[in-house]
Order: C-alpha cells, then sequence, then structure tokens
C-alpha cells in the first residue's frame, strides 16, 4: 500500500535542560525526556511503503533522572500515525495509551503525583500484546515533562473563535481546526458539551463559536463546513495570560440547489459500542460537516435522531432518517427508511436468500445497501474473488444480489486499489442489476473518520432542510 505523507519539523524548544535535571533545584523547568520524533514498528512487515523499510524500534524506552512529583505533572507527547493500541508506562505502571489516530496530534498525559521517583525513570511505550498484532507503523516523541498540572498547561493563553457564514452573515455549524507551530493537531481545554464536540486540535461547534484555553505560542486555526464551504485561515499567537479573539468567514463555494447532502453510513458509540463519538457528539458533527440528510445506521438496532437533534437545537441543519446496519456474518447491509417500531431484521441468518426478504419485511424499508464489499468481516469478503467474478458480475456460490445499492467509496475503509468497487458496480450493472451507487462515511468518530467525508447528494427540495421529503428523497435515490 502506499500513501503520501508530509513530514513536519520538530518542535523548536523555548528550552533544554539535561537528563540529569532534578527538581529538586527547580520545579519551574521541564524535563526533556525525548526531544525527537521516533520511528515505531510493532510487527512486520511494514504498514506504508512510505515509512522506511526498517523501523528503529519496535518500542520506546527512555531513562531519565527526577525527583518524586507532590502534585500532578504533565506529560507532553507528539504522536503521527497511531491506529493501534499503544501504552505508556512510568516505572512500569499504566500511564495511559496513545490516541488511536493517524492524525499529528501534540496532547498531553497527566502524571498522577508519586509517579515520578527520586534518581532515575524509566519512561516506556510500546504496542498493547497481541497473538496477531496487525503492522503498525508509527513516530512518537517530543516528550516533555511540565513541572504542573494538565489543567494548568492548557490554561495559559485564551481564544474566542466566531465563524460566520460570509452571504447571510450569521453564526454557523462548523469544524474548527487548531494546528501548532510543528504542524501537528494541538490539544485544548475545550471539552464535549451540548455545544461542542471536542478532540485534539478539533472542535465541532454547533452555534459558530468556542472559547477554549492551550499552551501560550504560535498556531494556525481554520474553519471549515464540509467540502461545499470554503475553507477559513488565521494565523494567531497567543501569549500567556492574554485572550485572542478571531472571527472567521466561511461562504459556500459549491451552489447544489434542488440536491441534499446524504451521509447513508453513520455510527455512534452510544448505540454500536466502538469509535467515540456519542450521539450528541455525532449531531454536532453532522451540523458541522453539512450532512443535511444522515441516515442512522448503528450495528443491529434501529435509532432516531431525531429528539437528541431537537435536544440539541441542531434539527434545523438537517432531516435525519432512522436506518439500521444489519450486521451479518455473510455481510453488512445498511437499510433505510425503518418505520417508527418496525422490528429489528434476524441478523443471525447466514444465507442471502433468507436475509434479503428478511430485511424488506422490515416495515417502511425500501433501500439496502450492500457495504464494503471488498472488506474482511466475520472471515466473509462479499466481492472478494472466493464468492464473486469481478469481470462479469457474478456470484460462486449463486447468493442472490437483491441489495439495491452498494457503496463505491467509503471513506472510513478506503483502499489501495481505490476505482476497485466502481468497477464493481459496472460489473453488476452490466449482469442485469439495478443498483444505485454510493459514497459514504462509515464514520464511529469524531474526528478520526471524517462524518461525510464520502456522501452520495441526491435530488431533492432543499429549501427547507430540517423539513425534507424524505419520500422523494428514497425514491429519487433508488431511481
Amino acid at each position: 500500500m502506499q500513501r503520501a505523507t508530509k513530514l513536519v519539523g520538530g518542535w523548536l524548544l523555548a528550552w533544554c535542560c539535561c537528563l540529569n535535571h532534578c527538581w529538586g533545584q527547580s520545579e519551574s523547568v521541564a524535563i526533556e525526556v525525548e526531544p525527537r520524533l521516533t520511528h515505531l514498528r510493532n510487527a512486520e512487515p511494514r504498514e506504508w511503503s512510505s515509512f522506511p523499510e526498517r523501523a528503529e524500534a519496535s518500542k520506546l524506552e527512555k531513562k531519565f533522572q527526577a525527583t518524586t512529583n507532590a502534585r500532578e505533572v504533565t506529560l507532553r507527547i507528539r504522536q503521527q500515525d497511531v491506529k493501534q493500541l499503544w501504552r505508556v508506562l512510568l516505572n512500569e505502571k499504566p500511564l495511559g495509551e496513545l490516541q488511536r489516530d493517524e492524525a499529528d496530534i501534540v496532547w498531553f498525559l497527566p502524571i498522577p503525583h508519586g509517579a515520578l521517583r527520586d534518581g532515575e525513570n524509566v519512561l516506556l511505550i510500546e504496542a498493547k500484546g497481541s497473538a496477531k498484532p496487525a503492522a503498525d507503523d508509527i513516530r512518537v516523541g517530543e516528550l516533555r515533562i511540565e513541572p504542573r498540572p494538565v489543567k494548568e498547561v492548557l490554561s495559559s493563553a485564551h481564544c474566542e473563535i466566531e465563524v460566520l457564514e460570509r452571504d447571510t452573515d450569521t453564526h454557523t455549524p462548523a469544524r474548527i481546526t487548531i494546528v501548532a507551530k510543528s504542524g501537528g493537531l494541538q490539544q485544548t481545554s475545550a471539552i464535549s458539551n451540548n455545544e461542542l464536540a471536542v478532540r485534539p486540535g478539533v472542535i465541532y461547534t454547533a452555534s459558530g463559536r468556542a472559547r477554549f484555553s492551550l499552551p501560550a505560542g504560535d498556531y494556525v486555526v481554520y474553519a471549515g463546513r464540509g467540502f461545499e464551504y470554503s475553507l477559513a485561515k488565521v494565523e494567531l499567537k497567543a501569549s500567556a495570560g492574554e485572550t485572542v479573539r478571531r472571527m472567521l468567514e466561511i461562504r459556500r463555494e459549491v451552489a447544489t440547489p434542488g440536491f441534499v447532502a446524504c451521509d447513508t453510513h453513520v455510527h455512534t458509540f452510544t448505540h454500536s459500542g466502538h469509535g467515540d463519538a456519542t450521539i450528541e457528539e455525532r449531531m454536532i458533527t453532522l451540523a458541522g460537516e453539512g450532512i443535511e440528510l444522515p441516515i442512522a445506521t448503528d450495528h443491529n438496532k434501529h435509532i432516531d435522531y431525531r429528539p437528541t437533534a431537537t435536544k440539541l437545537g441542531v434539527d434545523k441543519y438537517f432531516t435525519p432518517i432512522m436506518g439500521n446496519e444489519v450486521t451479518t456474518s455473510v455481510g453488512h447491509f445498511n437499510v433505510f427508511p425503518v418505520a417508527d417500531g418496525a422490528r429489528v431484521p434476524n441478523h443471525q441468518l447466514k444465507e442471502w436468500n433468507a436475509i434479503f426478504p428478511e430485511i424488506f419485511a422490515t416495515p417502511g424499508v425500501r433501500v439496502c445497501i450492500l457495504n464494503h464489499a471488498r472488506d474482511i468481516h466475520s472471515n466473509t469478503r462479499p466481492f472478494g474473488p472466493d464468492l464473486f467474478n469481478a469481470t462479469i458480475g457474478e456470484n460462486f456460490a449463486g447468493w442472490p444480489m437483491q441489495f439495491n445499492a452498494m457503496e463505491v467509496i467509503n471513506s472510513g475503509a478506503t483502499r489501495s486499489e481505490t476505482l476497485g468497487l466502481l468497477h464493481d458496480w459496472m460489473a453488476v450493472l452490466n449482469r442485469g442489476y439495478q443498483v444505485t451507487p454510493v459514497g459514504s462515511s462509515d464514520s464511529h468518530d469524531v474526528s478520526r473518520y471524517i462524518v461525510g467525508q464520502g456522501r452520495t447528494y441526491i435530488r431533492c427540495d432543499d429549501s427547507d432542510v430540517s423539513k425534507l421529503d424524505t419520500e422523494t428523497a428514497v425514491k429519487n435515490f433508488l431511481e
């Protein structure tokens, strides 16, 4: 697999201190544990060809001198390309885990009082044990221990950001991205609430406003609302004790009158049990990415977004449809619309000739999408070479292909062969089936995989996106 990667230079540190520094001499000076990024690999072969053939190590172990900390102090971490579980240990005791996110991130981990000891200390970052580990190439480093609690580290400078839509001169939901001078996403003091969905370096705002604090320094702040909108950018210098206020304007760059932006594959941690986006955070991210017709597709559950969207006041930005990802051992199928009170399809069925009648017997359901057909789940790859002839669109096992749509783009499960699913769709068409091609995100997260990054545009009156004619939208989707 190949991927374009842009390496960003390290931080210019404001100060350095020797590894044998002892806080007994000066509690105001940080301890530099590792000033550079180190390339680690937990298992062979390498994950990406953009990484060197050989990693520097399989784990990062650094020894340093300190004294026992009488209060919480802070470990600053910079990481890149983390996909699997990597744990952080201090003196053989768990301190936390790296963020499972492939982005370049600068963040802070609390060190409890008494975790440091007088004399030599050992910081270890290693992959969490697994019988068959998936290869993960990462970079981690620029490790520094700040002699203050995380809350104090993150409260040095203050920011107030507003995002306006230029054409209407009104505040608009948006995604705000905060990038440190090094190029990494910068953790802030912001926390998720009924207006914000927050991850390191990313703040989704439902109101177009966000207040937060962060370490003093130089930053670039971006604001956007999905790819129909422009991207605003401002550089700012945040000095200690200062409050910096900035207003960013975005405008709709891609006019889509008579079409609505739909994401047919949307999850929440609340109901699917993996990923990290709570249902409240999901409502805010949908508004912030400009998704006007989201389909709720948690695994084997019928979930109605409307009560939560109304509670948070974002129901004016989209019309949700209740759906379900029917997750079987022989394929995953997104189905919608689901009528209120409808029974949940039996996902234990193991034959397509039984699954599709079960799906379409669900009250209200008219759409059945075959999801990520070349991915392996439960040891089954529906459009893999053992089951599917990609030249003539034939299923070797004789499974009936009664789905009426299929994903040709899944931005949460991208493939190195980017046109493979599109060619599969063409083969299915040539076989004589009428199947709608779909772009979706499969997002379970706030910012790791972005909701609406893959999306489908459907012809529909969009004069009031809070009251879309879903019947017409479904009809046009199928046609």
